[in-house]
């Protein structure tokens, strides 16, 4: 399956999770699309004051793969700078969050993948 942007569910999400502003959310394919236990795989764009809030992945886990800009991640309550390149894992019980506090848009890979 090839889709171009046009083609994909775009959304954006205020205050998501709790968090701060808008999420700007491009789902690459929607979950009845993905045939794999997964719910989402998305290009996630946050401006400067914008933030997914502090939540728990228990019977999921999500991978973050920061592509452009610069975010603080944190997980369980121990932040840590993320940029291109970087990637996080989320899951087993774990919470996470992350935000941009920076002028440039922060840009990232989300994925979540469900357990058996």
């Amino acid at each position: 399956m090839i889709k171009t942007p046009e083609q994909m569910t775009h959304e954006i999400k205020t205050q998501m999770r709790g968090g701060t502003g808008e999420v700007e959310i491009l789902h690459l394919f929607d979950p009845a699309e993905l045939t794999g236990k997964s719910r989402m795989v998305a290009k996630v764009t946050m401006q400067k004051g914008c933030s997914i809030g502090f939540h728990e992945h228990g019977q999921e886990e999500e991978i973050y793969y920061i592509l452009e800009g610069e975010g603080v991640f944190n997980e369980n309550g121990q932040e840590t700078i993320v940029f291109p390149g970087t990637a996080t894992l989320t899951g087993n019980g774990s919470s996470h969050s992350i935000r941009n506090d920076k002028a440039e848009p922060l840009v990232l890979l989300a994925i979540i993948l469900l357990f058996a």
